[in-house]
């Protein structure tokens, strides 16, 4: 479970990172719905016209560890909205190198599905976190995993997006270039739109010109020059009745695994300096956007 949506009536939706699905429970916790990409899933019960509701096929291509990392849900209470953390495998790997990931908007009174793109800044980076302003606007957390202890050119943004003018592209009817492929999506000129921007970034443009326009992104807090925040994960993001940002860090049970610098797997703190004397722990911090 990674995205985590709170309702007034005490209910709330959890979406995870694998799926991903998108999981509704009661106040006591038990659950009473479920919305993933799978048709042959059963347990997909949100009925609409007689016919479950699904997400986008193409979000069968995620991939693992990298599903739906945040989710919000509007502050009329009707529409759940949510972000892939990365670029999805679409069709395969390469789609890793890609700065585009997908947006999803989910009626739950109209089932009607829209889905957006957001460019990260760096293909490398992800998104952790999102809440809601309006229909139409809200805050997402967008970082790079880094130790700003260690490297001094981490990066740890909360931008406020704006889908009002965002393209749809499940909206999209085909032409002679752009067809919907039942299994990857919208395809053009026979790729999927990660292949598209893997193969050339200058590509957004290129979508831009065939009037398909990502999500508008303007910075609201720089982390690290707001705060003193040493830590690599930003994940957890709380608006406030002030209008302020709580924020919290993923601290991985302060443990790391260290295969991937010795032969011989083992397991040790997660230390946030270089010299190893400061284990990472969970921590709260508040900051005041700026837009």
């Amino acid at each position: 479970p990674e995205g985590l949506a709170a309702l007034k009536d005490g209910s709330f939706w959890i979406s995870d990172e694998y799926g991903p699905h998108l999981v509704h429970y009661d106040a006591n916790g038990v659950e009473i719905a479920r919305i993933n990409a799978f048709a042959s899933d059963e347990r997909n019960n949100v009925m609409i016209d007689g016919k479950p509701l699904l997400l986008p096929t193409e979000f069968t291509k995620r991939r693992a560890n990298r599903g739906m990392e945040a989710l919000t849900i509007t502050p009329d209470q009707s529409t759940l909205v949510g972000i892939m953390e990365s670029s999805m495998d679409n069709p395969d790997k390469s789609g890793r190198s890609s700065s585009l990931v997908r947006m999803v908007t989910i009626n739950l009174v109209s089932g009607q599905i829209a889905q957006y793109l957001y460019r990260l800044d760096n293909a490398q980076h992800v998104t952790s976190g999102i809440v809601a302003l309006s229909d139409h606007e809200f805050y997402l957390i967008e970082h790079d995993r880094k130790f700003p202890l260690q490297d001094k050119s981490a990066q740890k943004l909360i931008y406020k997006i704006d889908i009002a003018q965002a393209t749809d592209i499940d909206a999209i009817i085909n032409s002679t270039s752009i067809e919907k492929n039942d299994t990857l999506g919208l395809t053009i000129n026979s790729q999927t739109l990660e292949q598209l921007i893997v193969a050339n970034e200058e590509n957004w443009q290129m979508l831009e010109n065939i009037n398909i326009t990502p999500v508008k992104k303007t910075l609201a807090v720089d982390v690290l020059a707001s705060l003193e925040y040493p830590h690599d994960k930003l994940e957890g993001l709380w608006l406030r009745q002030d209008g302020s940002l709580g924020l919290l860090n993923d601290d991985d049970f302060a443990m790391t695994d260290t295969e991937i610098v010795s032969p011989k797997s083992s397991v040790e703190h997660k230390y946030l300096d270089k010299e190893k004397t400061i284990i990472d722990a969970n921590r709260l911090y508040i900051a005041m956007p700026t837009e």
